[in-house]
């Protein structure tokens, strides 16, 4: 059993979700941006092939994440949590902050959407690395018995940075004319990401190694020739892992990141109306994950995913049907969705840190996580809208999240026939 420290089990809890909630107010504020910035890089006749456009690169820096995963997440088991994790909030931030500075096509021609793929490009492969280091990091230094709430509120700080994305979007669509929003409000919001990266990067300077980690190098000392690899894990544990995170990618990233764009394209809502219902979302989200964090301390990591994602098959369909209905059905709707998001997210950091060991749990949990974001997150916000366009049934895009739950579904029935013991909550070291 490892000694943990209170005070910097705290200060680890804090820079780690603060820097995982920075990193995702960069990667939300492009998608909520995502209208008003397709016709500025990526102009064309048709409305939804700009915004089709814009969120290609959405997804690019997705798919990117395993890149990114592989190369920082071994740097995070050699090197330590806290040193990369330093590198990676400055990349990102800087990267997002850029993206405020550059000219358009109007301005530069080509060269405006090339040089925002470079930054996306730069976004995906810090971001691949992020969700590993920050997650081990409060995980590793959380007390006994806490480490759901604690894992919670990592995962939490990636819905309330959506809240936040969602609120700054919100604002300047309120208090600015529409043509200004347009020619240059919309910069703010990328340029507040050097502000915010700013007080992280402070932060993580600051806090100290996980005992995990320091453990593990004390015994390497002894064995230099052990390596943090994923050796041990078979691919067909790899591949269950990989299914338990599909559903959480799912619905987050399509009823939160996508759906104002979803909501504007689909039905006509006005953006404020939009980012509205997306920000009173991931508030949802993000006040009940720590407390299905916490109710997995009691019961276990399994039963409450299982509960979550079997009411994610059941409801999918429904609330589509729901939003579809106007403001006040959507509401409704999609504070359910915000629940359903909070019951996947919250277990999910403790378990994922669980099923890998100390020397290569940031790789492991970088790596799968990052192959299930990329295939299932990333891709969400363009396939709904895809999928509502080409069938002319905006319900259509319900069976995304429905058949995500299903693949999360099965994976986590795996973990039971194979695994037993994955989810009583034992960190291996």
């Amino acid at each position: 059993m490892q000694v943990i420290d209170l005070r910097k089990s705290r200060k680890a809890l804090i820079a780690g979700s603060a820097g995982h909630a920075v990193e995702w107010y960069e990667f939300a504020i492009y998608a909520y941006m995502a209208p008003i910035i397709a016709p500025l890089f990526f102009p064309s006749a048709d409305p939804t092939a700009s915004v089709l456009a814009t969120f290609s690169l959405f997804a690019l820096a997705f798919f990117l994440r395993p890149v990114g995963a592989v190369v920082f997440g071994r740097m995070t088991d050699r090197l330590g949590r806290r040193p990369v994790l330093v590198l990676i909030i400055g990349l990102m931030s800087a990267a997002t902050a850029l993206i405020g500075l550059l000219p358009t096509y109007a301005q530069i021609g080509v060269w405006a959407p090339i040089l925002l793929t470079m930054c996306r490009i730069v976004q995906g492969l810090s971001a691949g690395g992020e969700v590993g280091g920050a997650v081990s990091l409060v995980v590793e230094s959380a007390p006994e018995g806490k480490r759901g709430i604690y894992g919670a509120w990592s995962f939490a700080s990636q819905t309330l940075a959506f809240v936040l994305g969602g609120g700054v979007a919100t604002l300047l669509a309120l208090i600015l004319p529409p043509e200004d929003l347009s020619s240059w409000g919309w910069r703010i919001a990328f340029l507040l990401a050097l502000p915010m990266g700013a007080v992280v990067l402070y932060m993580r300077l600051h806090v100290d190694e996980t005992p995990h980690f320091k453990k593990m190098k004390a015994q390497q000392l002894t064995n230099p020739t052990e390596a943090p690899v994923l050796r041990r894990q078979s691919f067909s544990y790899l591949l269950t892992t990989f299914g338990i995170v599909v559903v959480y990618n799912a619905v987050g990233n399509t009823f939160m990141v996508g759906m104002p764009s979803f909501l504007s394209t689909s039905y006509s809502m006005p953006l404020l109306e939009s980012y509205l219902l997306a920000v009173i979302t991931g508030l949802t989200a993000g006040l009940t994950m720590p407390f299905f964090g916490r109710l997995s301390d009691r019961v276990g990591r399994r039963p409450v995913l299982l509960a979550g994602t079997g009411a994610v098959v059941v409801l999918s369909y429904p609330l589509y049907a729901m939003i579809s209905t106007g403001f006040t059905g959507g509401l409704i709707a999609l504070i359910i969705a915000g629940i359903l998001i909070g019951a996947v997210g919250g277990p999910m950091p403790a378990l994922l840190s669980e099923r890998f060991p100390t020397r290569s749990r940031a790789t492991g949990l970088s790596l799968t996580y990052a192959l299930s974001v990329a295939l299932f997150g990333g891709t969400a916000p363009y396939i709904i809208i895809w999928l509502a366009d080409i069938t002319g049934d905006s319900l259509s895009a319900a069976y995304y999240t429905l058949g995500c739950a299903v693949i999360s579904l099965i994976a986590l029935l795996c973990v039971k026939a194979r695994h037993r013991n994955d989810h009583l909550g034992e960190l291996q070291d």
